[in-house]
């Protein structure tokens, strides 16, 4: 056996995990000794040559699973969605099923994650930080900056699939004024995505019904490590809750009841411009309108550079839409307690618009500016217990006529006002009077009876006043 041994005293420490140890010398200092040239003691022994004939006996010593994962199964989908589930989207292109995605932060410097899917009926904003090592590369390369990225070359699918997907499976995402592409000029990247609002109608079971997706871009100068915050927002939204409404009276309006209105027989809320905390008008959230409640709203509307160009139409269009919100009003419940299958209890809205052209004015556009709702009511009923009804409503516009168009947010206001025109009824009387009517000398015997009488007793008391003095005269 062949040892290579070295004094104790000079192994200070080992790192090897194998066993070692020392050999007792009389007389003389400990060894530390390594064995060497011993084959049984390798861990790694010389491989054999395996021969055909004796495969399978090793494959019964030592086949066992493979090292590699199993592949995992998809779980069924559902037959509908559930709140909170991933809401799937399918690109036709490639025939590849995805997710919906809504970026959020991750961190404490809140770098956008890409990867988190959009949950159904999960309305919500997020936002987060993107940094660019080259913005003049990214601006037209990044899919995250180009609005495109966000609605088209894909679907959504109305619910989850569990076999071959149809076209009757598929929603289209609609874009309201889509803007260009992103694209350099003088060292700064215009159209430039910073807030991205998907706005999903759903039904119930029937699951998701449309889709649109509204886009606010800016311009960015591009520099080394540049920075943009951008934010995300889903809102959810239906048609089919109106028997969900909470009833605003039984039968006339409460104070502070929200107002009732119909779209395309749909029963929702009447609701009017809203404002965010840095003023500007918000792009879902909506100020409920409250019975009896004279209200008055302002914010700042935020223009599309693409606007610009646009024709008056297309302009009016757009701020129409913003004032009435993703419903148009068509009729107002006449009570709190009114049901869209009864048309009685229904009036019609009056709405009156702009016109076109501005007088005097070749090149301007008469947009509105002031949304003002006039509701007229009134009380019915026992004067005991009197209940509220609205007898009608108007929508009037006030518009001003502006140039093309060089502004980037335009303030709007909405005013809305509830005018009493009650009738009262006459005072109630009490209970009835006697008006007695009777001549003046009705007591006229009464007196002259009265005056005869003292009259009499005059005369009486002289007559006796005469015999006293006579008596004592003759008793003298």
């Amino acid at each position: 056996m062949s040892l290579v041994c070295v004094e104790k005293s000079l192994v200070f420490r080992s790192n090897t995990p194998y066993p070692t140890g020392t050999v007792v010398v009389p007389g003389g200092h400990d060894l530390f000794c390594v064995q060497l040239n011993d084959s049984k003691l390798n861990y790694f022994q010389q491989p054999k040559d395996i021969e055909e004939s004796g495969l399978v006996k090793f494959l019964q010593k030592y086949g066992r699973h493979s090292f590699l994962a199993p592949s995992q199964v998809q779980p069924p989908f559902s037959a509908f969605y559930r709140a909170g589930d991933p809401i799937l989207i399918y690109f036709d292109s490639s025939s590849v099923l995805s997710t919906l995605k809504q970026p959020v932060k991750m961190g404490a410097s809140g770098l956008c994650v890409d990867g988190n899917p959009a949950g159904f009926l999960d309305s919500k904003s997020t936002s987060c930080t993107r940094i660019f090592a080259n913005f003049s590369k990214s601006c037209m390369t990044d899919p995250a900056l180009d609005a495109a990225s966000y609605y088209r070359d894909f679907t959504v699918l109305k619910v989850p699939v569990n076999e071959t997907i149809v076209q009757s499976m598929k929603v289209r995402v609609t874009a309201v004024a889509p803007p260009e592409a992103p694209h350099m000029t003088d060292n700064t990247c215009t159209n430039v995505v910073s807030e991205v609002i998907y706005e999903i109608e759903f039904s119930g079971t029937s699951g998701i019904q449309s889709v649109s997706v509204q886009f606010k871009v800016i311009n960015v100068s591009g520099s080394s490590g540049s920075s943009l915050q951008q934010r995300f927002t889903l809102h959810f939204w239906t048609r089919t809750l109106s028997h969900a409404l909470p009833r605003s009276g039984n039968p006339g309006y409460i104070n502070g009841a929200p107002l009732l209105i119909a779209s395309n027989g749909a029963m929702q809320h009447m609701s009017i411009l809203w404002s965010e905390s840095d003023g500007s008008c918000s792009q879902f959230l909506r100020h409920m309108v409250q019975f009896g409640r004279n209200t008055r709203t302002g914010c700042k509307l935020s223009l599309s550079p693409i606007l610009e160009d646009s024709n008056c139409s297309y302009i009016q269009k757009k701020l129409y839409k913003a004032f009435q919100g993703m419903n148009r009003a068509e009729d107002l419940a006449v009570t709190g307690s009114a049901y869209s299958a009864q048309t009685e209890e229904w009036t019609a809205i009056l709405i009156q618009n702009c016109s076109v052209q501005a007088v005097n004015c070749t090149s301007c556009c008469m947009i509105p500016v002031t949304l003002e709702i006039q509701i007229f009511w009134t009380k019915v009923g026992l004067l005991s217990n009197p209940q509220a009804q609205i007898l009608g409503a108007r929508y009037f516009y006030q518009c001003h006529p502006l140039k093309f168009l060089r502004t980037s947010a335009l303030p709007v206001t909405t005013v809305v006002t509830f005018t009493d025109v009650t009738d009262w009824p006459e005072p109630p009387r009490g209970q009835p009077q006697m008006h007695w009517k009777l001549p003046f000398d009705i007591f006229f015997p009464v007196k002259v009876a009265l005056k005869l009488e003292r009259s009499y007793r005059g005369d009486l008391a002289g007559y006796f006043l005469l015999i006293l003095i006579m008596s004592s005269i003759l008793c003298f």
